[in-house]
């Protein structure tokens, strides 16, 4: 054992002192370079006086690294990783510059915007050099990894006892089935080919009508989406603005899916969460949404990126990743407007640097999280990487640039699967997504008006004068004032004076009560009047606005309309005047026509829910093409039904219970995904959690009550 300690030693003092002398070398060679860094005083050195200058340089560098630069980082962890990715190189360039002040007395000296450069090269090199001299050890590689992700030393397997497999869930956040399987027969994607070729299955899933991630990850994480009509949805009961990745409405989501299951999450015994809205019951948390609008000593929102941050070689990788990332965006827009693609959104304003840190950011750090739960044994491990959805929807579902993101995203599973290799335990590696896209122009371009702008006009409201030249928009006014005038002049009929009573009432109530709150979700719209406590039935919102649902139900670029009735429970309207009772909904007639299996169960399912919208509004959407129309600024988009946005993936490995034929909804994918988790020696969950009302907050990230957002 002492020899063994022995010879681990004194590789390690070997390790540092290689990379002491390339950092020296490379000092010298950017010394040779750049005119405004030096090495030596005016008056001039001998080679070996500057030679030593260099190693005292290095040193210094390279000790402030290791020792300053963590607090630094723990320092900054009230500030956006996104920002502080862009303050890395400043940072490095500030103890490169103390390191020569301290270590040179004056005789070294560098411009600051040199000493940026030369510290990004420095902690690259060093970065470089120590991965390359720990390949063949697989103790100092898995050493660097740990910390890398922060983690206590792997629990050992009891001599003689096999450790039973762990199992990492990896959500590819956007990629649908179909996109999937053809970027596998391109060849873009060769680890996931390999593993389908050797030891995967994969099948498609359908989703809920809410094709989104806040439902789905909702629902495969904590067993319950119910009540989770759309990304965003307004809710009369509190006046509150519900929006998936809002940090408030993400933990206020969490709570009612523990409270409703009496269950913590998929990940309640042993688990992590990596860069998802929801913990799932995890103890282990990184970028998690639900965490972060909470206050209390649990909470460590901005903690998820200090272990990955905490060395200044992936600080400064990542950081130049994102700048190249960056100027990747601007590049890949101003082709796509000189080409004059279409579909096309504006992608300027922010959104390069939103894009960078899905991309670069938010994959990186989640991946060294991954990589840390597997060397530290993690029993369960589910991490979302958004990187495709994210620009899926501004450069559309296939093309070019999505390409070049699966292939990144081929290239990080790749290297899960190689650090799995190092785990003290084995693992299974499933990869799974919650939605996919749907292409299409967005509503707003093919008709000149948002869908807000038509709910206005067809209620009588002013619009602007852009929407009243648009055909809809003139068409939507007239049809308004034509049912306003006609139930103000309507002759008197059967019912006598009370029939013109009721209609002038309906006019006025119309003219004082409050504007309807519209919302999109990708191509699924929310119409709701918070002047009503109640949820509106069709009679009424014909008494209040004659012209509304008839405005919307014949659109072109709208598919099908669901509201409640004072007959029928709840209808479904569709162009060509079809109402259809929601009891006799069919996949394969009336207005679901097109729209896919599974379709009119999922419109019933979220007919039943409390904060359903008075009006549920899908656009159309093209079968033959695969086409919807976004009432975002989106050209890839999802949350409602049409095109593969409903058909995301399953791809597990074979010696798994393979899942059932029809997955539908992502309740159902829990129940698989928890089944999982229970082969093997005995279960990997809890069997049953069933606690209290007063005991659910228990199973919530952080301690505390909620933070409201801003706008709710």
């Amino acid at each position: 054992m002492d020899r063994i300690r022995w010879r681990s030693a004194s590789r390690a003092v070997l390790r540092v002192i290689t990379v002491w002398a390339v950092s020296t070398l490379t000092l010298l060679l950017l010394a040779a370079l750049l005119p405004d860094f030096q090495l030596q005083s005016a008056d001039g050195e001998s080679l070996t006086t500057v030679a030593f200058t260099a190693a005292w340089c290095a040193g210094a560098f390279g000790l402030l690294s290791a020792l300053v630069w963590p607090l630094i980082v723990r320092a900054l962890l009230l500030v956006p990783a996104l920002v502080l990715g862009l303050l890395v190189f400043f940072l490095n360039g500030s103890l490169l510059l103390l390191a020569l002040r301290l270590s040179t007395d004056g005789r070294a000296a560098a411009a600051p915007e040199t000493a940026v450069v030369v510290a990004a090269v420095m902690s690259a090199v060093a970065s470089a050099t120590s991965t390359a001299l720990a390949v063949r050890d697989d103790e100092a590689y898995r050493r660097r990894l740990y910390r890398l992700a922060d983690r206590k030393r792997p629990r050992t397997a009891r001599a003689g006892v096999e450790p039973v497999p762990g199992t990492v869930f990896l959500q590819l956040d956007g990629v649908g089935h179909r996109v999937l399987t053809d970027a596998v027969a391109a060849g873009r994607m060769p680890t996931v080919a390999e593993w389908l070729a050797t030891t995967h299955t994969l099948t498609p899933w359908r989703t809920d009508w809410s094709s989104q991630t806040g439902a789905s990850q909702l629902g495969i994480l904590h067993g319950s989406n119910e009540d989770v009509p759309a990304f965003r949805w307004y809710e009369k009961d509190t006046g509150r603005l519900m929006v998936s990745n809002r940090p408030a409405s993400a933990v206020e989501l969490q709570r009612r899916a523990v409270e409703r299951t009496g269950d913590g999450g998929l990940l309640t015994l042993d688990g992590a969460s990596r860069g998802n809205l929801f913990s799932g019951g995890a103890d282990q948390l990184a970028l998690v949404l639900s965490m972060a609008a909470r206050r209390g000593r649990r909470n460590r929102s901005r903690a998820g990126y200090f272990a990955y941050f905490s060395d200044p070689a992936n600080a400064v990788r990542t950081a130049g990743s994102l700048v190249a990332e960056v100027f990747r965006e601007l590049a890949q827009s101003v082709r796509a407007r000189l080409r004059r693609d279409t579909p096309r959104v504006s992608r300027g304003g922010l959104y390069p640097f939103v894009r960078a840190f899905a991309t670069v950011v938010e994959r990186d750090v989640v991946v060294a999280a991954v990589m840390g739960d597997m060397l530290a044994g993690r029993t369960a491990v589910y991490a979302d990487l958004v990187a495709y959805d994210e620009v899926a929807h501004h450069s559309g579902p296939r093309g070019r640039d999505t390409d070049q993101v699966l292939a990144r995203l081929d290239r990080a599973l790749g290297l899960i699967a190689k650090v799995a290799e190092h785990a003290p335990r084995p693992y299974r590696i499933v990869l799974l997504s919650d939605h996919g896209q749907s292409p299409g122009e967005t509503f707003e371009s093919a008709y000149g008006l948002t869908l807000k702008d038509l709910v206005r006009a067809g209620c009588g409201l002013p619009v602007s004068r852009r929407v009243r030249r648009t055909r809809s928009g003139s068409e939507a006014r007239d049809a308004a004032r034509d049912a306003l005038r006609s139930a103000l002049h309507r002759p008197v009929d059967e019912a006598g004076e009370a029939g013109k009573d009721g209609a002038e009432a309906a006019a006025v109530a119309a003219a004082r009560a409050p504007e309807p709150v519209v919302l999109a979700s990708g191509n699924l719209g929310l119409v709701s009047f918070p002047g009503v406590p109640h949820r509106m039935t069709r009679e009424e919102i014909d008494r209040l606005h004659p012209a509304l649902l008839r405005t919307l139900a014949h659109h072109p670029g709208i598919g099908f309309l669901l509201v409640a009735s004072e007959q029928h429970g709840s209808v479904v309207l569709g162009g060509d005047g079809a109402e259809v009772p929601v009891a006799r909904l069919a996949d394969d007639e009336g207005p679901l026509t097109g729209f896919g299996p599974g379709a009119a169960d999922a419109v019933r399912r979220t007919d039943g829910f409390p904060h359903v919208a008075d009006i549920m509004v899908n656009s159309m959407h093209d079968p033959a093409a695969g086409t919807v129309h976004a009432f975002e600024e989106q050209i890839g988009s999802h949350g409602g039904l049409g095109g593969d946005q409903s058909r995301p993936f399953l791809l597990w490995p074979r010696e798994l219970t393979p899942p059932p034929a029809d997955v539908a909804g992502a309740e159902r994918v829990h129940e698989v995904l928890r089944g999982w988790l229970r082969e093997g020696e005995g279960p990997q969950v809890p069997l049953e959690i069933s606690p209290s009302s007063a005991d659910t907050e228990a199973f919530l990230p952080v301690e505390g009550p909620a933070v409201r957002d801003k706008n709710g």
